[in-house]
């Protein structure tokens, strides 16, 4: 097959999102398909390029791409770089290519890949794309409505409520909430702009920090306790990952400097608690209207509490990233899983 892998973007984990990408891109080609790597912002060439048999020479669209920086991309620069200058999100020819192709193996991350712009795009233009579909993306991107359809469900999730940038700061006591608790952006991921708060005095702090990414942040209660993830692929739930940061807690540098943290998986916990995680995990799924494939995170607390913190719509898919992790538990490799998505990604326009 033809096949697109759309990476890069504007959201903090553009870094990442390039990683996973050049994962899928060779293990694609190494099943046999001809595939391009596509900067969804740089874009290829000049518009009105010619590109007639782009996937006979994809390679052209090749470039080098680091490993994961410890802190977060400056996404002014990044802008600054394109060549035409242009503030459009698509870069030159984009999608044109993606129209070319049999299917887009999308691997952005964040904002515009995550929160379904780029699907709900995709739908427009008659484009086909692994993963869920833009509604069930929209909502699983924001914490706040992620967190009521957890609730209407009987998922256990944090205590939390928003705060929203250029209003009266929300007084720490009005939250109900006690210290130590959370800050974090409402729409973000990999943990940029979420801060820990120890003090009354921090909090202030913390919401400049959330407010930085994004004009909300979600105050959250603090739980103590150790870090999981489950993915879930149409619908099953995979063995639960256990992810402890050798200090700190799982921010950006810890998600991504190598030795950073130690995964373990199957986690090393009673069966009850995994299979508890494991059914709370296909229930988000399940309630979120999620297609194709997920990942949820979750705290196991010291009291034995079990709660959901979030949905990932398009899970990390560098060759150590959870979900890879998780599926060669089942004796599924690398390049197997992302021949499998790309398979039941196509299977969901069949209907």
């Amino acid at each position: 097959m033809n096949i697109v892998v759309l990476a890069g973007g504007l959201s903090t984990e553009r870094d990442v999102s390039l990683v996973s990408a050049r994962g899928i891109r060779d293990a694609l080609r190494r099943r046999g398909h001809k595939v391009c790597l596509v900067d969804v912002f740089y874009g290829f060439g000049k518009r009105g390029d010619d590109i007639t048999g782009i996937f006979d020479r994809a390679e052209s669209l090749d470039h080098e791409i680091a490993a994961i920086p410890t802190d977060a991309p400056d996404i002014e620069k990044i802008k600054a770089l394109r060549e035409d200058k242009s503030d459009i999100f698509f870069g030159p020819n984009v999608i044109e290519i993606c129209r070319m192709a049999d299917i887009v193996f999308i691997g952005l991350h964040g904002a515009q890949g995550e929160d379904g712009r780029v699907q709900a795009a995709f739908d427009l233009f008659g484009i086909k794309y692994t993963g869920t579909d833009y509604l069930s993306a929209a909502i699983a991107m924001d914490k706040e409505l992620t967190k009521e359809f957890f609730m209407r469900e009987g998922i256990p999730a944090p205590k939390g409520v928003v705060a929203e940038k250029g209003k009266k700061y929300l007084d720490f006591k009005e939250t109900g909430l006690t210290i130590p608790c959370i800050v974090k952006p409402c729409c973000g991921g990999s943990s940029v702009g979420t801060t820990i708060v120890n003090s009354e005095e921090d909090y202030v702090k913390a919401l400049d920090e959330a407010f930085k990414y994004e004009d909300r942040a979600m105050v959250e209660e603090f739980v103590k306790g150790r870090e999981f993830s489950v993915a879930v692929v149409e619908g099953k739930a995979y063995p639960v990952i256990e992810i402890a940061p050798k200090e700190g807690f799982y921010d950006y540098k810890n998600k991504y400097a190598a030795g950073s943290a130690v995964e373990t998986c199957p986690a090393d916990i009673p069966e009850d608690i995994a299979g508890k995680m494991q059914e709370y995990a296909a229930r988000a799924f399940k309630c979120l209207r999620y297609k194709t494939y997920a990942r949820m995170d979750f705290l196991l607390g010291e009291d034995g509490r079990i709660v959901c913190l979030e949905a990932n719509t398009l899970p990390g898919m560098t060759p150590t990233s959870l979900l890879p992790q998780e599926a060669a538990v089942l004796g599924t490799d690398y390049d197997s899983l992302c021949e499998y998505i790309i398979k039941i990604s196509l299977d969901k326009y069949k209907n």
